[in-house]
């Protein structure tokens, strides 16, 4: 009887309901909104969101209405004024405010733009914005989502658990830190904040100082792209993108913790929207003793990202970073008594904006700029002598220096100060399956560098490039183009890049939709400075240096299974590198002839030069999954076999760069492993990285070239205690695992933070 009853009240009030939502919608006084949803190529866009409440009134009725495939949608209301929003994504949610009269036909046709801080979109592979399986080349994204449940700080922390890249620290926080992507060299893959590149001149990027304060996505391109980004984009390019104010009522947080080693770290960050005008602004603060004699490690971060709309389609944008840092350099600490007084500091400023604007339904231009300087100070302030070989940078003061001879043991006062400026302009004439973009690019690089004989080193470099899109089929994706590059040192280069993508099939249930790429690609690298111009010491650079380059091309499929729920993708890769550049000792043969071959007007009898020698290789394969099997819990993997071989090195210093042997600091084998769960209050992550053996070097004399595999695991929990405070704990290498990054210089142990963390909503 109970039963009875409650079945036919609730059958009563969906009845109620219904009947009520019916003669809203067919009440001749109401008011009808509708239109169409265009994306940038101008095709319809289906399920779109469309929602309506009346301004100011939280507790009214939501009138709700889909989009059909064609991008068409129709809204019947009362007459009022009202919130009304699109909501779908990978696309920007759009709102507005009308004020609809009874009997008003109101036709809105919108474009909806791609959300570059959307995982589904990929904006550094392509000249434009792209789907995610639309995009021809192999790529990587680290999401927000993914960075607070690991609770990641640096972001070699957080590039540790991506396929294809390998971390070189010499040390624990504050060594220098390379990055090797898919084999390449560390000055082989470009790095770039909101659009703003960060490498110095021709070198390669000491990841040791970047954090991940006001970060929301980072990108991962594997595969040689300088036909679009020019000079350092070998071997691929990491993007960071900066977190963009998108609520009416502002989102703050704060967050304060502490740990081990005298740790301790804070910061805040505050976001939203002033009428046109979104903003995002967020400061940092670590500190920390380490774990040794004169391994402390300060780090201050600022970030801000500010906005304009003067419409859908004409924005103004500008990025802020500063990465400010001061670290003890103790040195080899495995082979050697710790130095107490060596200190590293850096400084990363980057700043870029860009003006989006639309001149017509299917033409899209940018013009941008942009500017970044690295600051690098190595000294010793009881220490005064230089090494024996002016060449032999410590690691600490030229992370780009050759791996050959970028050892020694203290320096005096070594300064390293680098700057570029960029402007550039881009077209974009866009339809529903075709798209071209044309560009120009201009940059001026400057360095002033204490181990050379000229104070002021300048290099002027400017660039085209055509970018093309083609969809023959709606299964298939074309991407192909190129870049010719004028540089003030090697003169012109032109490199290509073509790719596809192909949909093999759409399915749902157990077995879901395949996807398969293809992409080959060209790279060029710039010489340094240093390789240049003659240093201090009586070496000489080399002016007819040639760029180093590569030739790159990756295949892969990915295969999503069980609803969406599990996906997988596998990737191989090859690559082969050019023209790297050496550096040889020039001995006397005969009064007038050398080793090297070189004549050099007024040249000692024995010198330094540099020579574009070097071959080498990288080929191997990237295995990736992720699946949910409860909406609570995510597992994340991948697996990277990565076969390097040096091909050609004449002039190599070290028997661990002796042709044959593998890449320096490039393991063959690695991989990670991470689980987190999402349950009410609580988040639980526990994250593994494993790397098998690898060659490497002591730079001593000592005659090691290897350096052992380990596993490292960390454990990230965090429980909401109530509205917008959250408790926050997380130990890093969880079993305390003695290794090295880098052959001589111990690792950080296991190393646990307690925090605070509150964080206020923001809303519209």
């Amino acid at each position: 009887m109970k039963t009875s009853l409650l079945r036919t009240a609730f059958l009563f009030i969906a009845v109620s309901v219904l009947s009520f939502s019916a003669s809203a919608q067919n009440d001749p006084s109401n008011a009808h909104l509708f239109g169409t949803l265009l994306d940038s190529s101008r095709a319809g866009v289906g399920g779109v969101h469309v929602t309506a409440q009346l301004e100011g009134n939280a507790t009214a009725p939501v009138w709700k209405a889909d989009s059909s495939s064609d991008g068409t949608f129709t809204l019947a209301i009362p007459p009022g004024s009202y919130h009304v929003s699109f909501d779908r994504s990978p696309f920007v949610r759009r709102d507005f405010v009308f004020d609809l009269a009874p009997n008003q036909q109101r036709r809105l046709d919108l474009n909806l733009a791609l959300e570059r801080l959307s995982a589904s979109v990929i904006v550094t592979a392509q000249a434009e914005p792209t789907l995610v399986d639309q995009t021809t080349a192999s790529v990587s994204t680290i999401t927000k989502e993914e960075l607070d449940a690991r609770q990641s700080v640096s972001l070699p922390e957080a590039l540790l658990f991506a396929p294809g890249i390998a971390i070189g620290r010499t040390g624990p926080e504050g060594g220098t830190t390379s990055v090797f992507l898919n084999g390449g060299n560390s000055n082989f893959t470009k790095v770039l904040v909101d659009g703003a590149p960060i490498n110095p001149p021709g070198g390669a990027v000491d990841f040791s100082s970047l954090s991940l304060d006001n970060i929301d996505k980072v990108e991962i391109v594997r595969g040689a792209e300088s036909a679009i980004y020019g000079t350092d984009a070998v071997s691929g390019v990491i993007q960071l993108f900066t977190h963009r104010g998108s609520t009416r009522i502002p989102e703050f947080s704060a967050f304060g913790e502490g740990g081990n080693f005298s740790s301790g770290r804070g910061g805040a960050q505050i976001s939203g929207m002033l009428g046109a005008l979104d903003y995002s602004s967020a400061a940092s603060y670590l500190q920390t003793d380490g774990q040794g004699p004169n391994d402390d490690f300060l780090n201050r971060t600022f970030s801000g990202n500010f906005g304009y709309s003067f419409s859908a389609t004409n924005q103004l944008r500008l990025t802020l970073r500063n990465n400010n840092s001061s670290a003890g350099i103790p040195g080899q600490t495995v082979f050697e008594p710790p130095s107490l007084f060596q200190r590293y500091d850096q400084h990363i400023f980057s700043a870029s904006a860009r003006w989006d604007f639309s001149t017509s339904k299917r033409w899209r231009h940018e013009i941008s700029g942009g500017e970044s300087y690295t600051r690098q100070h190595n000294f010793n302030p009881r220490q005064s002598f230089f090494a024996t070989d002016p060449n032999a940078f410590c690691p600490q003061t030229n992370p780009s220096a050759v791996p050959s001879a970028e050892f020694c043991d203290f320096v005096g006062d070594s300064r390293f100060k680098y700057n570029r400026a960029n402007v550039g302009a881009q077209s974009s004439y866009l339809l529903s399956n075709f798209g071209v973009t044309v560009g120009y690019q201009y940059e001026v690089e400057n360095a002033f560098l204490s181990s050379i004989n000229v104070s002021h080193a300048r290099r002027n470099n400017q660039a085209g490039f055509l970018d093309f899109r083609y969809r023959p089929l709606p299964r298939l994706s074309l991407n192909f183009g190129g870049r010719a590059e004028a540089n003030a040192n090697f003169g012109t280069r032109v490199v290509p890049r073509a790719g596809a993508s192909l949909a093999l099939r759409y399915g749902k249930g157990i077995w879901g939709d395949t996807l398969y790429r293809v992409f080959y690609g060209q790279g060029i690298k710039e010489p340094r400075f240093d390789q240049i111009f003659g240093d201090n010491f009586g070496d000489f650079g080399n002016p007819s240096l040639k760029p180093e380059s590569s030739k790159t091309w990756t295949t892969g499929i990915e295969q999503k299974l069980f609803t969406d729920r599990i996906r997988l993708s596998a990737e191989y890769f090859s690559s082969r590198f050019y023209n790297i550049v050496s550096f040889a000792f020039c001995t006397p043969i005969t009064p007038t002839t050398n080793s090297c071959g070189v004549t050099i007007p007024g040249a000692p009898p024995s010198f330094g030069f540099f020579f574009n020698t070097d071959r080498a290789r990288a080929r191997g394969t990237n295995i990736a999954i992720e699946a949910r099997p409860l909406h609570w819990f995510l597992v994340m993997g991948n697996y990277t076999y990565d076969d390097t071989l040096v091909i050609s090195a004449p002039n190599a210093f070290d028997p661990s760069e002796q042709p044959g042997s593998r890449l320096i600091r490039r393991p063959p084998h690695s991989g990670s492993l991470t689980m987190n769960a999402a349950f009410r209050r609580l988040n639980f992550s526990f994250a593994g990285y494993f790397t098998g053996i690898r060659t490497d070097s002591d730079f001593l004399g000592l005659g090691l070239t290897h350096n052992p595999g380990y596993a490292r695991f960390d454990l990230a929990t965090s429980y909401l205690i109530t509205r917008g405070i959250s408790f926050t704990s997380r130990v890093t290498n969880l079993f305390d695992k003695q290794y090295q990054d880098v052959l001589g210089f111990p690792a950080l142990g296991r190393d646990f933070r307690l925090g605070l963390n509150y964080r206020f909503i923001g809303r519209n």
